[in-house]
């Protein structure tokens, strides 16, 4: 991994692992950051689907406190992963064959364990955390079926780790389907080799999903919306003073590692021939980008509309992130850039 070496000297210094350690590791023990109620979903946004119903209420079921925390802090975002999570779920019955997916920086896996159990070994999923308290509330409930935990940041899961650990050497060929969910903005901005170097998990023909906070071109459209998730959707599970806590010991240093979502297009435009928005609350995005845009296409058909009152929603969803024609086709595998 000689490639990667500087890369992964730069994640160990990052702020998740070093000045954030204490907040993420209280916050996924319980012992500070819970909401004052546990989040709910808002059904008089559900589609009409069983599957999107079945996936919502088992994942309340499963979550940890991590969970509890994070949902609670994004408008609709637990919506916005039982969407994607029952999406994925419709994808794998449209394929062939058992299909691999990757979670990375979902805290106890929730989302990966719901997955597992509602798949019915259609999917083999692994999440990771570098907190041994997700570690424990994703085995709270006994061993999930068909999900696997790795215990430790996401750059420390090399190729190298994969073929050589007994049971994670099933994943070995690669997965069908990667997330980040917010991961990558708590180490650097450093998006292309972050991006790259999951890449290397990432079959020829896979998706990869990002859900993340993106800085704004304009500081006070940016601030706005922060104002808007603050006041109109925060207010409810959280007191002015946690969230002022929160913002002083989080925000502040997780600002600095965001990018803006032109910033992404651009990098993204690197490796993938076709990348989609598809999920807006206020500064956070969700896109799926792949090289395939017949699997993509196939996704994009599998997802519901987006659960969200409107008033939280900057962009016309779905749409391509830049054009396919000025996208550079890239093979899964050419990093040379």
């Amino acid at each position: 991994m000689r490639e990667f070496a500087d890369f992964i000297e730069e994640c160990d210094r990052a702020p998740r692992l070093n000045e954030l350690t204490e907040f993420f590791s209280t916050t996924a023990s319980g012992e500070a950051g819970m909401p004052i109620r546990p989040p709910e979903l808002d059904r008089r946004l559900f589609p009409v689907d069983m599957t999107f119903r079945r996936f919502s209420a088992l994942h309340p079921l499963r979550q940890g406190p991590f969970d509890k925390h994070y949902l609670s802090s994004i408008p609709y975002r637990l919506e916005e992963e039982c969407r994607l999570g029952s999406a994925i779920l419709k994808y794998a019955r449209a394929r062939k064959g058992q299909l691999q997916l990757y979670t990375l920086g979902t805290a106890e896996g929730t989302m990966a364990r719901v997955i597992g159990e509602l798949g019915n070994g259609r999917i083999e999923t692994l999440s990771c955390s570098p907190n041994v308290e997700n570690l424990r509330s994703f085995y709270a409930y006994g061993v999930p079926p068909h999900a696997m935990f790795f215990h430790g940041p996401f750059h420390h899961l090399t190729s190298q780790r994969v073929q050589e650990d007994v049971e994670l050497r099933k994943f070995g060929s690669g997965f069908d389907i990667i997330l980040e969910d917010t991961t990558f903005q708590m180490y650097s901005p450093n998006r292309f080799d972050q991006i790259r170097f999951v890449s290397q998990h990432l079959k020829t023909n896979g998706l990869f999903m990002f859900v993340e906070k993106f800085r704004h071109e304009d500081d006070e459209e940016y601030r706005r919306r922060e104002r808007q998730k603050d006041h109109s959707f925060k207010a409810r599970f959280f007191s002015a003073s946690d969230i002022r806590a929160k913002e002083d010991t989080v925000l502040t240093r997780m600002d600095r590692n965001e990018v803006t979502l032109s910033e992404m297009s651009e990098t993204l435009r690197r490796f993938f021939g076709h990348s989609f928005v598809t999920w807006n609350s206020g500064n956070f995005y969700t896109l799926v980008s792949s090289n395939s845009q017949q699997n993509l296409d196939l996704f994009l058909s599998k997802l519901s509309p987006p659960a969200i009152p409107a008033e939280y929603v900057y962009a016309d969803l779905p749409y391509r992130l830049y054009p396919e024609s000025e996208a550079r086709r890239l093979s899964g595998r050419s990093w040379t850039l």
